[in-house]
C-alpha cells in the first residue's frame, strides 16, 4: 500500500492585485448577488462567466420551498450562458457571496462578504467540469475580502473527477 498526496496549485492574492478584467468579472458576481433569491438560506451568492467572445453572463443561487427545485448561482450562470451563446468557450468564472447573518446591522453591504472564498459545490463542479471538458479549462475566481484564490480550471477543484462520458 503506497500513501500518496493531492495537491492543488492555486494563486492567493488581494482583489488590487488582479488584473483591470478579473476585478471587473469579481465585482460582477458580487453585483450578481443582489439577484439571489436566498428566502431560506439567506446565503446569497452570485457567480459571472467571461466567455470567450468578451460577453460577461450573470447568475446567482434562486431557492424554493421545494428544496431541490433550486440552484445554485454557478448552474445558473453557466448553464444561461450555454443557452445564450451556444457552442462559445468558457474562459473564467468568478464567485462572491454574502450573508447578513449574524452581522450587525448598519454595516455597508461590501462588509456582508464572506472574509473567505467559498467554493462551488460538488453539483456546480461536475456541470462546470462539463463545459471544460467540451471547450478547456476555465479559470476560477474564488472572492472573499480578505483572500482571492485563483486556480488554473474546475478539474482542480474536483480532483477525482470524471470527464468520460
Amino acid at each position: 500500500m503506497k500513501d500518496k498526496e493531492i495537491v492543488i496549485r492555486m494563486k492567493s492574492c488581494g482583489l488590487d492585485e488582479l488584473s483591470e478584467q478579473d476585478r471587473h468579472l469579481v465585482e460582477c458576481a458580487k453585483n450578481a448577488t443582489r439577484n439571489s433569491l436566498a428566502t431560506y438560506s439567506h446565503f446569497h451568492v452570485g457567480a459571472a462567466i467571461l466567455m470567450d467572445n468578451g460577453e460577461i453572463v450573470e447568475g446567482a443561487n434562486q431557492e424554493n420551498a421545494a428544496f431541490s427545485s433550486g440552484t445554485c448561482a454557478e448552474r445558473s450562470a453557466c448553464f444561461y450562458a450555454s443557452a445564450r451563446y451556444p457552442g462559445v468557450p468558457m474562459k473564467k468564472i468568478a464567485i462572491a457571496a454574502w450573508t447578513k447573518e449574524g452581522k450587525p446591522e448598519g454595516l455597508d453591504y461590501e462588509d456582508y462578504f464572506q472574509t473567505a472564498p467559498i467554493s462551488p459545490c460538488g453539483a456546480c463542479r461536475q456541470a462546470l467540469l462539463e463545459y471544460e471538458a467540451m471547450y478547456g479549462p476555465i479559470e476560477v475566481l474564488l472572492y472573499g475580502r480578505d483572500e482571492v484564490l485563483v486556480l488554473p480550471s474546475v478539474a482542480s477543484l474536483l480532483p477525482f473527477c470524471f470527464t468520460e462520458f
